[in-house]
């Protein structure tokens, strides 16, 4: 997840405490291959600069009263883990509408939207106006405010408010030697193939990959299907012969899945939660060197045209791919790809977060396309 990224990239700059989303006591029973079991609130050093802890809670975290408790224990977790690492906090970032931001003293408190999480209701299945109760009282408690998109960030512009757009970025590194990779042993598709890597949601329109199937060419799906998605299609979809879907597959692998692909895909329904987006796969996709084709979001229209390639309708997007996927791809137009998302990397991110933040360990960055908004200058200031 983006958070997490980020809180990597960070700890390689300044020292980072990463709080894990509160876990039931159960948890391990039901799931015995975490490692290590968590029975209490568990602290640990991963490296220099780098320690992360898992509060633990009574089962039913996402239960209205229980989520209360919950909140109070990572709040207590979170204290206990400061103080046995005798830290002097300076930024505590929320990446959530978790009430965490007073947990313990800081200089600055900073709310990071890494989603639109209002809108996005229907889909996490909590009520819109609790989700909306619990924004507001984020807003008013934060002292810094950062989105991913500007979508979002004009949305909670108010008065006195400035809000920094944050992209989200990508592990350019992990993809780097993607066309060097074998492909995976379970891929039964002939290359090239047009390929889908994420999870596969109401999030996703299965009409145009139905659209793409139906052209002929060979679709590889890789990522979990969302157990509470009706998903209409995706049963005959993947009972094509021309269309494999692998299930979910580890983070380390998935180059060896991006090297059967010619053409990465994008195929996000035009809702509201997906218009305040920053799909972290059309920069996956770059990063590996592929032609990408989206659907027409902001997010993708704030990328090179040369390098992503948008399409209005489901028909287009089919077309797009089928010319993509049959043109011989010319090594400098992997490199340019390739080029441009490290130029969009977590260690980019996370040099323009601190800069935003005036921070002292801050590299000379500014937030690349992006300026504060406030509901009473938009001037760009």
């Amino acid at each position: 997840m983006s958070e997490k990224q980020l809180a990597l990239a960070l700890s390689e700059k300044v020292p980072v405490l990463y709080v894990d989303p509160p876990v039931s006591v159960l948890t391990p029973l039901r799931k015995p291959n975490l490692h290590p079991p968590v029975l209490r609130p568990s602290l640990r050093v991963l490296r220099p600069g780098l320690a992360r802890v898992t509060p633990v809670s009574l089962p039913g975290v996402s239960r209205p009263v229980l989520r209360d408790v919950a909140t109070a224990m990572t709040r207590r977790a979170i204290k206990r883990a400061v103080d046995q690492l005798g830290a002097q906090v300076d930024l505590i970032v929320a990446a959530s509408l978790d009430d965490v931001l007073d947990a313990c003293p800081s200089r600055l408190r900073v709310v990071w939207g890494t989603d639109d999480w209002v809108s996005g209701a229907d889909l996490m299945g909590i009520p819109a106006d609790r989700l909306r109760k619990e924004e507001t009282r984020q807003l008013g408690s934060a002292d810094v405010f950062l989105c991913v998109s500007q979508q979002l960030a004009d949305r909670w512009a108010a008065p006195g408010r400035s809000v920094y757009v944050l992209p989200n970025g990508c592990n350019a590194e992990a993809f780097a030697d993607t066309d060097s990779q074998p492909v995976a042993d379970d891929v039964a598709l002939a290359c090239p193939t047009a390929g889908f890597i994420g999870h596969i949601s109401e999030r996703i329109d299965i009409a145009i990959l139905e659209a793409v199937a139906e052209t002929g060419v060979n679709l590889l799906l890789v990522g979990p299907v969302s157990l509470t998605s009706g998903l209409a299609g995706f049963e005959s979809l993947i009972a094509r012969p021309n269309v494999q879907w692998t299930g979910p597959r580890p983070f380390r692998e998935l180059n060896r899945y991006l090297s059967a692909m010619t053409v990465g895909l994008t195929p996000y329904v035009p809702s509201e939660f997906n218009q305040s987006s920053y799909p972290l796969k059309t920069l996956e996709y770059l990063a590996a060197g592929l032609d990408v084709v989206s659907t027409d979001l902001p997010a993708a229209r704030s990328l090179p045209r040369d390098l992503v390639h948008i399409a209005t309708t489901a028909k287009e997007f089919a077309v797009l791919t089928e010319k993509l996927i049959n043109r011989t791809t010319e090594r400098g137009s992997r490199k340019a790809r390739q080029d441009f998302a490290r130029s969009q990397s977590w260690h980019a991110r996370a040099s323009q977060f601190l800069a935003v933040l005036d921070h002292p360990a801050a590299a000379k960055a500014r937030l690349q396309g992006s300026t504060p908004r406030s509901g009473t200058d938009n001037s760009g200031r």
